[in-house]
């Protein structure tokens, strides 16, 4: 049996987040503009590169799960490490000073990601959930949101904070108040962090979230023509 967490974003291209998917044979994937993430089925044929190269197009990158031998003729640009990591003990709370934030705000995100490198952020990555931000004298200074939704899970993404403003514990609380937003819904929050990314991880584990496995990613060019 698949679980949510052997491939989330399969998990939820195939559920709560279908209206976003695109196909071609086997592979899904997100609409551009709203993330940059691919999904292959649980059991590909060997057709399965011949779809990503469809629906990625000559030259573009792709990164998948690690699951599968790269064709020879593809160039290989790097394998990820991550964590995953699922609410054991979180205390969700809401936040008076977290405003929802909309597509008029859209702007000042990508701004504020470019200035963090959360990861990755799209135009739409906004309509795949709710996002709270925090500001001070009408500036955007940190926000966090939901992305991927497994059935029955969201993710927690886009955990940034001004670079000025780091060390006040606004991500802690922006992530507890998005938690709580989930948690009514009756569903279970769920992250994902980078194995280099020490401190992030650190700060997830105090704060209730237990680390569990996840398989490495590859990232992958498909060969310039077809």
């Amino acid at each position: 049996m698949v679980t949510p967490f052997d491939d989330p974003a399969w998990a939820s291209l195939t559920g709560p987040h279908a209206h976003f998917a695109e196909r071609f044979g086997q592979v899904l994937r997100y609409q551009v503009d709203v993330a940059p993430f691919f999904a292959l089925p649980p059991e590909p044929d060997d057709g399965v590169w011949a779809d990503v190269a469809a629906l990625a197009g000559p030259g573009q990158t792709v990164t998948v799960h690690n699951a599968l031998p790269v064709p020879a003729d593809w160039e290989v640009l790097g394998r990820i490490a991550g964590v995953r990591l699922v609410d054991v003990a979180l205390e969700a709370a809401e936040d008076p000073e977290a405003v929802v934030l909309g597509p008029d705000d859209v702007p000042e995100m990508l701004h504020l990601v470019e200035r963090t490198k959360p990861g990755p952020f799209r135009k739409r990555t906004i309509e795949l959930g709710t996002y709270l931000g925090i500001r001070r004298d009408g500036e955007l200074i940190a926000m966090a949101g939901e992305r991927m939704h497994p059935p029955g899970w969201t993710e927690i993404s886009a955990v940034c904070t001004d670079p000025a403003y780091r060390g006040q514990g606004l991500a802690t609380r922006l992530i507890r108040a998005v938690a709580a937003g989930i948690r009514a819904r009756g569903e279970h929050p769920m992250m994902h962090a980078a194995a280099t990314n020490t401190p992030a991880i650190r700060l997830y584990e105090s704060i209730g979230f237990e680390v569990i496995p996840r398989p490495d990613f590859v990232s992958v060019r498909v060969p310039g023509s077809l």
